[in-house]
């Protein structure tokens, strides 16, 4: 296991519980769209492009402003932004629960606050940005499952945080683990969880 991707995972991830609430979205397709914040967005982008139901997934900033949306002035840990990715799936295919489950389990460390292994600082914060009510009731009910249930050693971290917009980053940042698979980190961070969700979640990867 690398040194960035230490967990308090107490269970193997493909026993971790699916959540017991997890209506189906009906107001418009506004479920379809998940933002999740759970350290370098790089690596947690290419879990998320691995899975059966997901469209399209993007690296962004969510949580502060317009003018403060570029990744150098994020970096600096003044902002109020999150690194984060937005993820379009289809409610036919998977769930706002699957994806969830999929963030605690295998995308990241939620028990850890404001960083992701050696990466620090608010923006590598662990956050659920809910869309609407009824994201924000699943994200709610799933932590206190998860709490309940004794999966981590610690609580989960996580924050809910209602979505006032999303920002996407810069193109360079699209898609970075895919098209530099080479890389140091990539190869340190995002690949070993891409090596987990494989290994434990064969049955949502794409066909």
């Amino acid at each position: 296991m690398s040194l960035f991707d230490r967990t308090s995972l107490k269970i193997s991830p493909s026993e971790f519980p699916a959540p017991d609430f997890d209506p189906a979205d009906q107001s418009d397709r506004v479920g379809t769209l998940a933002v999740l914040a759970g350290g370098c967005f790089w690596c947690v982008e290419a879990v998320y492009r691995e899975l059966v139901g997901v469209s399209s997934v993007l690296s962004g900033y969510a949580g502060g402003s317009e003018d403060t949306a570029d990744y150098q002035t994020v970096c600096t840990g003044s902002t109020e932004h999150a690194e984060v990715v937005q993820i379009v799936f289809d409610p036919l295919r998977t769930t706002f629960g699957e994806i969830l489950r999929i963030f605690f389990a295998v995308a990241h460390d939620p028990t850890q606050v404001n960083r992701q292994g050696n990466d620090r600082g608010t923006q590598y914060r662990s956050a659920i940005f809910y869309a609407n009510d009824l994201q924000r009731e699943i994200g709610e009910r799933y932590i206190a499952q998860i709490n309940a249930a004794g999966v981590f050693d610690e609580p989960v971290a996580t924050r809910l945080e209602p979505l006032e917009a999303f920002f996407q980053a810069e193109g360079y940042h699209q898609n970075y683990a895919a098209l530099n698979p080479g890389q140091g980190y990539i190869q340190a961070v995002a690949q070993p969880k891409v090596d987990k969700l494989r290994a434990y979640f064969g049955d949502r990867l794409r066909g």
